[in-house]
């Protein structure tokens, strides 16, 4: 039996417990997450590493997956162009069954191996493309067909899994397994697992923008200025890196249609 379709002996009991207790066995459980992720940094450096060779050669990177697995993907992609002011085709995400199941569980869509394929096709992968299939049991049809597929095309492949032995980790060329192991409710790894999955994408799309360029410093350098909180952030970005006041600060960066590299590399 996967580990994280076993029971976890902790939480037997947890349907007896008060609500105080009930909270702070989630919580020591879920540091075994961040504990699993850390295990695993060797690999996910090699992860980041292959994302900013794939970035440099004009490539994109792809999350794909089904359920939680698949809304966890499309976050962190969706947050990748405010954050970077990088293009939406730059980091996308993909789950199965499409849109309608981010708010909507669709946990069919995990065993449509054509669609896993077709939803990856129409986006024209290259083997300039890094894909990321993410499957916390390691064996979603839907995410090892569209990995396949992405092999095919000669892109490189990397498997986030909570499961070391599945065929996920297996069949990509690079392998992220942190074990987080039973979970607090037998089965629901949107929990452990979901919280690994969410450490592990972070990490991969940020430190990929920072090898590519898109931070200086630890500021975000690129920033679109899309709404009052952002111009706000983007004025104060600029004031720390040149040491002005916030009022030259806008006035620069409004001289400069709100582009922080250049009024930045204006004023030095």
């Amino acid at each position: 039996m996967l580990k994280t379709e076993q029971r976890n002996e902790k939480t037997t009991h947890i349907d007896k417990m008060d609500t105080l207790s009930m909270l702070k066995i989630i919580n020591e459980e879920n540091m075994n997450s961040v504990r699993a992720v850390e295990a695993e940094l060797e690999n996910i450096a090699k992860a980041v590493d292959a994302a900013t060779e794939a970035f440099a050669n004009g490539g994109r990177m792809f999350y794909i997956g089904a359920g939680t697995s698949g809304r966890i993907a499309i976050m962190d992609a969706a947050e990748c162009p405010p954050t970077y002011g990088v293009d939406h085709d730059k980091v996308v995400g993909i789950i199965a069954g499409g849109e309608k199941c981010l708010v909507k569980a669709g946990e069919g869509g995990e065993d449509v191996m054509e669609a896993g394929v077709a939803d990856l096709a129409k986006y024209g992968v290259t083997q300039n493309d890094i894909v990321v299939g993410i499957s916390v049991a390691g064996g979603a049809a839907y995410v090892l067909a569209a990995i396949e597929y992405a092999k095919a095309q000669g892109a490189v492949t990397v498997g986030l899994t909570s499961n070391a032995d599945s065929a996920l980790a297996k069949l990509t060329d690079i392998a992220i397994c942190p074990d987080t192991g039973a979970e607090v409710i037998t089965g629901s790894t949107r929990m452990k697992g979901g919280n690994a999955q969410k450490f592990v994408l972070n990490m991969l799309s940020t430190c990929a923008m920072v090898k590519s360029g898109y931070v200086y410093e630890n500021l975000m350098i690129n920033l679109k200025p899309s709404n009052i909180k952002l111009k706000k952030r983007m004025i104060g970005i600029v004031r720390d890196i040149i040491g002005c006041n916030e009022e030259k600060a806008e006035r620069l960066l409004a001289e400069h249609e709100w582009n922080i590299r250049k009024a930045v590399d204006d004023y030095t």
